[in-house]
């Protein structure tokens, strides 16, 4: 039973319902046709993380996205 786990910050930009579904579907289909596993008991969740939960390079996603957009 392959379980699968996503995780992508949340807030303004978590993935909508409908994105949400496409990768659920997504994912289960490539381990089926990859690696020969049965939708049936393919197990996918989708985490969604504070911005403020969720670091890279020292800083939290926050801080990373808006340096960016201080940049543009």
């Amino acid at each position: 039973m392959p379980y699968v786990n996503i995780k992508v910050t949340g807030g303004t930009e978590a993935p909508t319902t409908e994105q949400k579904k496409e990768l659920i579907a997504g994912v289960t289909e490539l381990l089926g046709r990859v690696l020969n596993k049965n939708p049936a008991t393919t197990v996918v969740v989708i985490d969604e993380i504070d911005m403020d939960n969720y670091g890279l390079g020292g800083r939290s996603i926050t801080e990373v996205r808006n340096a960016t957009k201080a940049d543009d």
